[in-house]
């Protein structure tokens, strides 16, 4: 497992569209997936431990982030050769015992990822309600345990100031997160 953290965020940068199998058995695209006033695009998995230590927080804040206009999609694009718990099949169970209210694409080609520049998992990527690129920070300090109960809430905090700026904050601290598993060539 390699260690890794998300870049600086690259403000403004819009959003590249997609079309990818969910869970749910629909094709999925950007303008589908879009909110009133914004979307959080993020790169999971079901094996990670950074992710797993996450995800009740992360359905929390998604739920909250709906709630003010914000939408959320999860895309899954590691190996599955090579990471069978990742698996499509494996992806719906994670989807239906979370209870996520998003949805859970996967990425088969890796294009998506490559697209985005997503390099681990989790990696957030929170655009305004024009689709620009306005947060690429972590959840919370949570590591591949959970932070504290009353650890700051990065995210969800950040993509409020989106919806009533339009702005990211300036200040964001990088998500940490198991490496993409990317195919070999």
């Amino acid at each position: 497992m390699v260690s890794l953290e998300t870049p600086v965020c690259d403000f403004d940068l819009p959003a590249i569209d997609f079309s990818l199998p969910g869970t749910d058995g629909k094709i999925w695209t950007l303008e589908d997936c879009r909110g009133e006033n914004g979307l959080l695009v993020m790169f999971i998995c079901n094996h990670c431990p950074y992710v797993k230590a996450i995800l009740d927080r992360l359905v929390r804040d998604t739920n909250e982030l709906k709630q003010i206009g914000i939408n959320t999609v999860a895309i899954m694009s590691n190996d599955v050769a090579d990471y069978e718990e990742d698996s499509f099949e494996n992806m719906t169970i994670i989807a239906q015992d979370n209870g996520f209210s998003f949805p859970y694409l996967y990425d088969e080609t890796q294009k998506t990822a490559q697209a985005y520049g997503a390099v681990c998992t989790p990696d957030f990527f929170g655009y305004n309600k024009d689709l620009q690129l306005q947060y690429r920070g972590r959840l919370d300090a949570s590591r591949k345990e959970s932070a504290a109960s009353d650890a700051r809430r990065d995210l969800f905090e950040a993509m409020k100031i989106v919806t009533e700026t339009g702005k990211g904050p300036q200040q964001q601290i990088p998500s940490m997160g198991c490496s993409i598993k990317w195919r070999s060539a």
